[in-house]
């Protein structure tokens, strides 16, 4: 499988990720024939090597006549299907880029999508560096894109509503679920139209996959950052198509807290424990070691959220002995999960359904909800799961 991985350390955006698809071997004609059948008049499409804080990447030119047309999405569509030198397969995804900027501009505008005025991303350059992004892709037969976390930068932006914040609202709206990373970079680094490209295409968030590496592209930007290269890296690989297209996985960052402790009680640390789940802490366990002079003693371990990471610090202090925190972040992968509720013979049951490969499920019942509906009922906990596991396997859904 054709696998390409975005490494957005500068952000993304629509003339980023097109320099990078012709430094892997898109022809720069290819993608000028696809945009001049759009029907926008005398379009250019060129490429030339530049040089980003001493690296090389490509940086795409798109000329074009003067304009001042403001365009509908159904505008926008027309013109690609009318475009007879852009493959089928890239015109459905050409449209499901813009599509996705309708969808969030509506909503940043309460209005419909039909309404929607694009203003920036409906110009000559972002319209070729969608439908050029699209003729990439089919060109290099990407069957599947993973991405690192994304950049947004800090700061405001002018655009055609006037001053924003940055993340721009359509930028932040499209960017829902994604993990983004902090930066003190006043500027915007990753656009709408980049956005609505990982939107459209990225089907996992994390570090750099395990891939046989064919080729790597460097996309530039328009502007110089301080103390960073502005580009985009995109490598392409093959990687294998049974494990790409098998179990479905988030991925996420957390923090790992971590102290050992030889002078608490057991029940210090069991309270201190108790007080870190109710406070937020994702985990909390406790791990027997040996430590200096050959003392007996606990490795306590606590598991957050970047913003959990100061109160957890707080009930450590205060309710051990320790006088030492370390902490690090850690990349977590998860079975995509969902809460759903089982009507059973005992009543309702919450439980949580993870998704496992070729289209199966697997249920398991929340303890807590099984423990209560057991005392209230005057069962088992085996009972609870036994009533539980047979609404599941007997809803129509399941296989």
């Amino acid at each position: 499988m054709k696998l390409a991985y975005f490494d957005c350390f500068s952000g993304i955006s629509g003339d980023m990720t097109l320099g990078a698809l012709v430094d892997l071997g898109v022809p720069v004609e290819t993608i000028e024939s696809g945009v001049r059948s759009l029907g926008l008049g005398d379009i250019r499409v060129t490429a030339e090597i530049v040089k980003k804080a001493g690296f090389r990447a490509v940086k795409v030119h798109i000329e074009h006549p003067p304009e001042h047309a403001h365009r509908h999405l159904h505008h926008i569509e027309e013109m690609i299907d009318r475009a007879d030198s852009v493959d089928p397969a890239a015109k459905v995804l050409a449209k499901q880029i813009f599509a996705l900027i309708g969808q969030a501009e509506a909503k940043m505008h309460n209005t419909t999508i039909r309404k929607v005025h694009f203003h920036e991303v409906g110009a000559i350059d972002s319209i070729a560096d969608i439908v050029g992004t699209a003729i990439g892709f089919h060109f290099l037969g990407i069957e599947r894109v993973e991405c690192s976390a994304v950049p947004t930068g800090c700061g405001s932006v002018q655009i055609a509503h006037g001053l924003v914040s940055i993340p721009a609202p359509a930028t932040a709206e499209l960017l829902r679920g994604f993990p983004i990373v902090s930066t003190s970079i006043e500027r915007e680094l990753t656009t709408p139209t980049g956005a609505a490209i990982l939107k459209a295409t990225a089907k996992q968030f994390g570090p750099l996959p395990s891939m046989r590496l064919s080729a790597v592209g460097y996309g530039a930007g328009t502007i110089d950052l301080p103390g960073q290269a502005n580009v985009l890296r995109i490598v392409l690989g093959e990687t294998d198509a049974e494990a790409a297209h098998g179990i479905p996985l988030d991925h996420d960052r957390v923090i790992v807290l971590e102290t050992n402790i030889d002078d608490s009680t057991a029940q210090e640390l069991a309270d201190c424990a108790a007080r870190l789940i109710a406070a937020g802490a994702l985990d909390v366990f406790q791990t027997a070691c040996v430590m200096k002079k050959g003392r007996s003693g606990v490795l306590l371990t606590v598991i957050c959220s970047a913003s959990r990471v100061a109160c957890m610090q707080q009930l450590m202090f205060a309710h051990t002995s320790t006088i030492g925190i370390r902490h690090y972040a850690a990349d977590r992968v998860k079975l995509v999960r969902q809460g759903i509720t089982l009507e059973t013979s005992l009543g309702p049951v919450s439980a949580k359904v993870v998704q496992l490969g070729d289209g199966k499920k697997r249920m398991t019942v929340e303890n807590d909800d099984a423990c209560e509906i057991a005392t209230k009922r005057g069962v088992t906990l085996a009972d609870v799961r036994h009533a539980a596991n047979n609404a599941w396997t007997t809803k129509p859904d399941q296989k």
